[in-house]
């Protein structure tokens, strides 16, 4: 009777032995895990912000500063579109060219030359090519006018009309994925059952 009773207390002592390795290596491959997505999600996190703060960011903000630059030199000239520029507005506009719209052009140029490799894209957009590509005509313009020579105005490569379009919908996704990043799962977890209530 003794033995069987020793028998029974060994039996349970190995089974606790074993239930308690396998809780601990269940805890270990919990805490493995969980440190692995956090470690990931802050190196995406700081992938976010250096493309937000070096890249996206500035031609966001320089973007808008030019387009309201260039909506106050119209609505000061009284004009829906820069197209003609008249002799009687050349001076102002040479003016303007050299002081505000030539110096953001050249920021957003040395940005995309110099910071290319924080693009979204797998490739490079057409619309960062084409945007360099209008300053580097400008810079043929301008001199000329160093030189006296007013006969071309505007550069022969047209402005990207997707330039601003791309730069604000990178710069927007790019918000929304920081606020996403940087919130807590229990965060996250909360907002993803108000919205499946929505539905």
């Amino acid at each position: 009777m003794l033995s069987e009773t020793s028998n029974t207390l060994l039996s349970f002592f190995q089974n606790a032995a074993i239930l308690t390795i396998i809780l601990a290596f269940i805890g270990y491959l919990f805490t493995f895990f969980i440190a692995r997505a956090m470690a990931r999600r802050r190196d995406k996190l700081e992938l976010v912000n250096r493309r937000l703060n070096e890249f996206y960011g500035p031609l966001y903000v320089a973007g808008q500063a030019g387009n309201i630059a260039y909506r106050s030199l119209l609505k000061k000239q009284g004009k829906t579109c820069s197209e003609p520029i008249l002799d009687s507005e050349l001076k102002e506009w040479v003016l303007w060219m050299k002081t505000i719209f030539i110096p953001l052009n050249e920021i957003r140029e040395k940005i995309i030359i110099e910071k290319a490799y924080l693009i979204v894209e797998e490739h490079m957009p057409q619309c960062l090519l084409d945007f360099v590509t209008h300053v580097v005509g400008y810079k043929a313009v301008m001199a000329k006018w160093a030189e006296g020579d007013y006969s071309e105005r505007r550069s022969t490569i047209g402005w990207p009309p997707e330039f601003d379009h791309y730069v604000r919908r990178s710069y927007a996704a790019l918000k929304a994925e920081q606020t996403y990043l940087l919130h807590n799962s229990a965060w996250r977890f909360f907002h993803w059952i108000l919205r499946l209530k929505r539905k």
